[in-house]
């Protein structure tokens, strides 16, 4: 979500809205290739579960090289997600862990937390969310 993290690796990226993904919850479960959790949109189901985030366009000429950063085809999956946008909903691609690369034990580091924390701050996301992000258990 921490637009200055995004551009380092898709240059043109501009955010254009907040929203939410019913049915999804942030997990840090994924393994990165430090060994450390990354962030997962987590299928959960249920009308409780909600994940909040911040959409962004992309240009194509752009997306192999988030893609590559990310670890498409290895650590994660694309998926198309409807999410909630003050005006409506929008399709979007979002990056979700290949279920071999899940392992609930793992942590994040402390800079790793603190792009994402920046990110929903950046984009104004609730209070209760970034609370909660900032809630999250991290290596050292």
């Amino acid at each position: 979500m921490c637009s200055a993290r995004l551009r380092q690796r898709a240059p043109s990226a501009q955010a254009v809205a907040t929203g939410r993904l019913p049915n999804y919850v942030l997990r840090w479960h994924k393994l990165g290739r430090d060994g450390s959790g990354k962030c997962n949109a987590a299928y959960a189901g249920g009308d409780s579960s909600v994940l909040w985030g911040v959409l962004f366009d992309i240009p194509c000429a752009e997306k192999h090289l988030l893609d590559r950063a990310e670890g498409l085809g290895v650590g994660y999956d694309e998926r198309e997600v409807e999410v909630v946008v003050e005006t409506g909903t929008r399709r979007a691609l979002t990056y979700v862990a290949r279920p071999s690369h899940i392992d609930d034990s793992l942590r994040p580091h402390v800079w790793y937390k603190d792009y994402v924390l920046r990110g929903a701050r950046e984009h104004g996301l609730p209070e209760a969310v970034v609370a909660a992000l900032a809630t999250v258990e991290t290596l050292a």
